[in-house]
């Protein structure tokens, strides 16, 4: 069929294909959360079009119908099983459209597997396989010029100091990127077609060397992005691939691959020997990777968390939790020896374990039979010898990698290709869609076009539009402007473009809220105003998500900053009860028991969230000052002891613990602390001078005071008032 509106929609199809491998470099600074948002709208837009375009196509031309295989079909049935798991779970909202931090959810899962289709429909039909994949090593190439560019300090890294993460903001994205990124482009260098020779004089194949250059660089930049299960899967795919190469290959072959192998294995051992020499356990490149070990915390903190994922499995095993449903079995099954990490995970870092908590154990079975069925369909193809070892070993490096982190928009991208490969090379045509008749060019133009341009745009508007709209409103909601009122209005919109991500706005509303509550600058319709809209949110939200212990929590904390202490009480109390061994918890009861003044309850729940866990000095802490405002100071300062080995603690509570009851020696003794550990900040010294006046000692008030001016001239006018202030007392 050559009639230009079929041309057309063929054109426009795979230009959104082609565009899909240029998103990792898109970074929406205009969207609540920059990395993560738009590359996902992106994502599903192009897909959307894509989808609708190939949907016309094979309406007027048989080969472009979808076919059988088994890939294709464990596919379907694994996106099938994940929206039934997801109508179950806590919270089927989010587990279908996910929030602004993730952007995954089944929503995204079906944008995938329509991109599985399209993809390995259009690309096998047309042999575009490469092309598209020439593509992404174009825009690995740049993203390996930006990762240089932040290692000289060029641009900066936006996550941490010295973990290289590109246009992703994160340095786990980008590794995982780089794996595919190197295994594709090792595959095109090797099988790039050597030129003819030309007079007599054989051609250098120039394409090849600079394929080979942008591997050996994808590969430093997955080293220095310093996260070490894709470094590990990277290894592994190595070793994988030698092997495989050794018994697939003649006499040649098997010596090639006997090298890579014992080189692989000569290295490795060199740096494990060598683990403990300061040139590699302080190296950035290989510091993180040879302090792997069972005793290492972060590793103890990964096993902790798997046990939990395990815990919730079995809790749920047939639907599991749904997908974002991780952070309720965090919460329930919580184990308190993970205080000092971070305070809320929503997901288990292990891909498996997130499948098995999403969609229970037929959403982890079917998964893995995904994995197989692909690597088989590889292995079976008809193609060289090259391209089926490097991509199972590029599948192999995903799976590998996948036990110690979670997928994202690029990892699940090449991912899906490389399954999209594998089905359309091995698939068979299926006879009830071949024997629907083509539409003929008169009905292609007149119907089928109109009907797809309208399905297309109400799908990107319902799927897109005011999920993008509220990320860009959220943006100007947060935006500090000095009046709280332009904000308010921002949220108020942000709530009117009906977007998924309620709960996000609502947590933000609610910090938005506490500051101006506290903020004296206000007028008091305006606290009133903000307050009231705040509140009416945050019950809303707790309505539709009611076993969320982080919704209860936050709430809590606004309720207290308003000075409502019962409704505080009632919903900590919630929050305990979702959570019931989280000393953060304790905590903030505590908090907020001091605030309403009592001491009494406040002691109480220090010490059980101590109790939960002795090891923790950070709580320890809080159960001293809950001791010593009741009243019980030598019990208070044996906690101390125990955790410090002293009881001049420089923190917060401990001074206002001494203040309360008095004990005013203390209490300045902690302010000399302070100014030691903060190496005589102006703040400090502030602050020593007038604990010195709190207790009746204007002299040695005065001469601290005397002593931030030698050291901070520029606050001789602050110490001149507060002289002043004392010589009035």
């Amino acid at each position: 069929m050559n009639k230009s509106a079929f041309k057309v929609v063929r054109w426009v199809t795979l230009i959104a294909l082609f565009i899909i491998p240029f998103i990792p470099l898109y970074v929406s600074d205009n969207l609540f959360f920059p990395f993560i948002t738009g590359k996902n709208f992106a994502f599903r837009i192009l897909v959307e079009i894509a989808f609708v375009g190939w949907s016309l196509l094979m309406l007027a031309d048989k080969k472009y119908r979808p076919r059988f295989s088994w890939t294709a079909a464990l596919f379907g049935l694994f996106v099938i099983w994940m929206a039934i798991a997801d109508a179950f779970a806590v919270n089927p909202a989010k587990a279908f459209w996910s929030n602004f931090e993730r952007m995954d959810g089944w929503i995204t899962l079906i944008h995938l597997f329509l991109f599985f289709l399209v993809a390995g429909t259009m690309f096998s039909v047309d042999s575009l396989w490469k092309k598209w994949w020439y593509t992404f090593l174009g825009v690995s190439a740049w993203l390996c010029a930006y990762g240089f560019l932040q290692t000289f300090g060029v641009l900066a890294i936006h996550q941490g100091s010295t973990r290289l993460d590109a246009t992703f903001g994160n340095s786990d994205y980008l590794a995982c990127y780089m794996i595919f990124a190197t295994a594709i482009t090792l595959w095109l260098a090797l099988e790039s077609k050597v030129p003819e020779k030309e007079n007599g004089k054989k051609k250098l194949n120039w394409l090849r060397y600079i394929l080979f250059v942008l591997a050996a660089s994808e590969v430093l930049i997955l080293f220095l992005t310093e996260t070490r299960g894709a470094v590990l899967g990277f290894v592994g795919a190595v070793g994988l691939g030698a092997i495989l190469w050794m018994l697939e290959s003649g006499k040649k072959g098997r010596k090639i691959g006997a090298i890579v192998l014992a080189g692989l294995i000569l290295v490795a051992g060199g740096l494990y020997m060598a683990r403990n020499e300061p040139v590699i356990a302080h190296s950035a490149l290989f510091g993180r990777l040879v302090s792997i070990s069972i005793k290492d915390p972060e590793t103890d903190t990964r096993l902790t968390i798997w046990h939990m994922a395990l815990e919730g499995t079995m809790q749920r095993p047939v639907t599991g939790w749904g997908q974002e449903g991780f952070n309720y079995v965090f919460n329930r099954f919580y184990e308190p020896k993970l205080n000092n990490q971070e305070p809320w995970f929503d997901r288990a870092h292990n891909m498996y374990l997130d499948w098995l908590i999403a969609g229970g154990v037929p959403a982890l079975l079917l998964f893995l039979a995904l994995l197989g069925s692909a690597a088989y369909a590889l292995y079976q193809r008809d193609v060289s010898r090259t391209e089926r070892v490097i991509l199972l070993s590029a599948l192999a490096a995903y799976c590998f990698q996948g036990l110690f982190v979670f997928d994202n928009l690029f990892s699940y991208v090449p991912f899906v290709a490389i399954l999209a490969i594998a089905y359309g090379g091995a698939s068979r045509p299926i006879k009830k869609l071949e024997n629907i008749p083509e539409l003929n060019p008169s009905d292609f133009l007149t119907f089928a076009l109109p009907i797809g341009a309208i399905v297309l745009a109400l799908m990107i508007y319902f799927v897109n539009v005011p999920n993008i709209q509220a990320a860009g409103d959220l943006i100007t909601a947060i935006t500090p402007s000095s009046d709280p009122t332009t904000n308010l209005a921002a949220f108020k919109q942000t709530y009117a473009d009906h977007s998924f991500a309620n709960q996000e706005v609502t947590e933000q509303l609610l910090t938005f809220a506490e500051k101006v509550v506290s903020d004296k600058s206000n007028s008091e319709a305006v606290k009133n105003e903000v307050f009231a809209y705040a509140m009416q949110q945050a019950q809303t939200l707790e309505k539709n998500i009611p076993y969320d212990a982080r919704i209860h929590l936050e709430i809590s904390s606004f309720y207290a900053s308003g000075g409502d202490f019962n409704d505080a009480f009632k919903e900590v109390h919630l929050a305990e009860q979702e959570s019931p061994l989280k000393q953060g918890m304790y905590l903030q009861e505590g908090i907020e028991a001091i605030e309403s003044g009592d001491n009494q309850l406040a002691e109480q729940v220090f010490t059980k969230a101590y109790a939960l866990d002795t090891s923790f000095s950070t709580v320890g802490v809080y159960a001293a000052a809950g001791d010593i405002l009741n009243g019980q100071i030598p019990l208070g300062k044996s906690v101390l002891m125990q955790n410090f080995g002293t009881t001049t603690v420089d923190q917060d509570i401990i001074l206002y613990a001494y203040y309360q009851v008095k004990d005013l020696p203390d209490f300045i003794a902690v302010w000399k602390q302070r100014v030691i550990d903060q190496h005589n900040a102006d703040t400090a010294e502030f602050g020593l001078a007038a604990a010195y006046a709190d207790s009746g000692d204007v002299a040695d008030a005065k001469a601290e005071l005397q002593t931030v001016v030698s050291q901070h001239p520029e606050d001789a006018s602050q110490v001149s008032s507060y002289l002043s202030q004392i010589n009035g007392k």
